[in-house]
C-alpha cells in the first residue's frame, strides 16, 4: 500500500475524533515541555555549580596526609604472628610535606599543569573589640594566580600588594564585614604558635562560596610560615590542569609516586555529584511518567478508532490490504499524534524556560546570583521529542496489532 493512502486514512481517523486527539496531543506536549524546562533548570544549576567549583578550587590537592595510616614497625616484623602489642603510640612527627620543592618541580613538568604550594593554619584576627577565628593560608601570589581565580575575585585592593606591603593580608568579604574592617585597616593576628603580628588589609575578595568568603584569609607563604612557626614547611600542593577531566588520573599518579594523599575535585565533591545523579533520576522518572500517561491517551484514541472502524478495516483487508498495511495505518496515527505533541512540547518547553529565565530573586547584590541558572541544550529537545514519539509509537503498536489480526470474513458475517 502506498504511504500517502495510509497517511490519508490515518489523518481521517484522527480528525474523526478531534476532541480526544487534541487532549492526547496536549498531554504529550505538556510532558515534553515540562521535561525541557526542568532539564534546563537542573542541568543549568549543576553546570553552574561545577564551573564554580572548577574555577575557584584547584583541580588536585596534595596534602600532608596519607590515605592509609603508616604500618607500625611491630606489625611489619610480626605480621600474622602470635605477638600482640597494644597501646602503641605513633611517633610524634612534625606535619608537613617533605621534599615539597622536589614534588613541585616534578609536577611542573606535567604538560598542562600549574602548581602552587601553600601553608594553612588557624589564626585569630582582632579588630577593635571584635575577635574572629579564621584559616590563614600562606601563598605565593604569582603561582596562586595561575592555580585559582583569587586575583579576579578581589573586589578591593590587589593580589600583588601582598608582596609590596609588610605583613599584608587578604580577607574574604564576609569575614571583613564581621570584623568591620576595610581596605587599609590594621588588624592584630594571633596564631596557635603564640606569634602575634599586626597585619594590614591589602585586599578583600568575594568568591561566592560562603566557607571561603567568611572563614579564609591569605598572606605571603613566608610570612605564614613565620607566624605558624613552621619555617620552610608547606602542607598543601595545589594543581590546576588545562583539562579538568584529567584530575583523577593526575591525582592517582601523583599519590602513587610520592605517597601523599592527592584528591581530585571530583573526589572531593563526590557526595554532591551523587546527589546530582539522584536528582536526574527523579527528573527523568517524573517526566517519563507524565509521558506514559499521555501515551495512554493515544492508546485510548486508537483503540476507540479500531472499535468504531471494525467494518472499515474488514473492507480494507477484503480489497487487498495486508496485516502490515493495517498496522502501518494505526502506527502512523500514533506517530502523528506523538510528533505534533513533541513539536508543541518544544514550544511549551522554550516558553517555560524563558519564564524561568525572567524570574529574579533578592539573595545578594550580585545580579548573577539572583536568578535561575539555565542550560539551553538541543539535547533536551531531542530527548523529549524522541521519548514522546517512542511512547506514542508503543501506545499505537498494541492496538494496531489487534486491528491487523481481525478476520474480515467474521466481521462481515457478524454485520450481516
Amino acid at each position: 500500500m502506498a504511504l500517502p493512502l495510509a497517511l490519508d486514512v490515518a489523518v481521517t481517523h484522527l480528525l474523526g475524533r478531534k476532541r480526544q486527539t487534541v487532549v492526547s496531543v496536549l498531554g504529550v506536549a505538556l510532558g515534553v515541555g515540562f521535561f525541557i524546562a526542568v532539564a534546563a533548570l537542573m542541568q543549568g544549576f549543576q553546570t553552574y555549580f561545577r564551573q564554580t567549583i572548577i574555577d575557584v578550587s584547584p583541580h588536585v590537592i596534595v596534602s600532608d596526609e596519607f590515605r592509609e595510616p603508616p604500618v607500625q614497625p611491630v606489625e611489619s616484623a610480626y605480621r600474622g604472628g602470635a605477638v600482640d602489642l597494644r597501646g602503641l603510640r605513633p611517633e610524634d612527627e612534625r606535619r608537613g610535606i617533605r621534599d615539597s620543592r622536589a614534588i613541585i618541580d616534578a609536577i611542573d613538568r606535567i604538560p598542562g599543569a600549574e602548581v602552587a604550594a601553600t601553608l594553612s593554619g588557624q589564626v585569630v584576627l582582632r579588630f577593635g573589640g571584635t575577635d574572629e577565628a579564621a584559616t590563614l593560608i600562606g601563598i605565593e601570589p604569582d603561582r596562586e594566580a595561575r592555580v585559582t581565580t583569587l586575583a579576579q575575585d578581589i573586589e578591593a585592593g590587589s593580589l600583588e600588594r601582598l608582596e609590596t606591603t609588610a605583613n599584608g593580608i587578604l580577607l574574604g568579604r564576609q569575614l571583613a564585614d564581621t570584623l568591620g574592617a576595610t581596605l587599609g585597616d590594621s588588624l592584630i593576628a594571633v596564631t596557635p604558635a603564640g606569634v602575634t603580628r599586626r597585619v594590614t588589609v591589602e585586599g578583600i575578595f568575594h568568591t561566592g562560596i560562603e566557607t571561603l568568603d567568611s572563614n579564609v584569609a591569605y598572606t605571603l607563604l613566608k610570612r605564614a610560615q613565620v607566624m605558624q612557626d613552621r619555617i620552610n614547611v608547606v602542607n598543601q600542593i595545589r594543581l590546576r590542569l588545562d583539562d579538568p577531566n584529567r584530575a583523577p588520573e593526575v591525582a592517582q599518579r601523583t599519590e602513587a609516586r610520592f605517597g601523599y594523599k592527592a584528591e581530585s575535585w571530583q573526589e572531593t565533591n563526590q557526595n554532591i555529584f551523587q546527589i546530582f545523579t539522584i536528582q536526574n533520576a527523579i527528573m527523568y522518572s517524573i517526566v517519563g511518567a507524565i509521558l506514559v500517561v499521555a501515551a495512554f491517551g493515544i492508546f485510548n484514541v486508537i483503540s476507540t478508532v479500531i472499535f468504531e472502524k471494525t467494518r472499515d478495516i474488514a473492507i480494507l483487508k477484503s480489497i487487498g490490504l495486508t496485516e502490515g498495511d493495517i498496522r502501518r495505518i494505526f502506527l502512523i496515527e500514533g506517530l502523528i499524534a506523538g510528533m505534533i505533541g513533541a513539536l508543541l512540547g518544544w514550544a511549551v518547553g522554550y516558553g517555560l524556560t524563558e519564564v524561568l529565565a525572567s524570574i529574579r530573586f533578592d539573595f545578594s547584590a550580585d545580579p548573577e546570583e539572583n536568578r535561575f541558572h539555565l542550560d539551553y541544550s538541543l539535547l533536551h529537545y531531542a530527548i523529549g521529542g524522541g521519548f514522546a514519539c517512542a511512547a506514542a509509537g508503543l501506545a499505537a503498536w498494541l492496538p494496531a496489532r489487534r486491528a491487523a489480526k481481525l478476520n474480515p470474513v467474521e466481521i462481515v458475517r457478524g454485520a450481516a
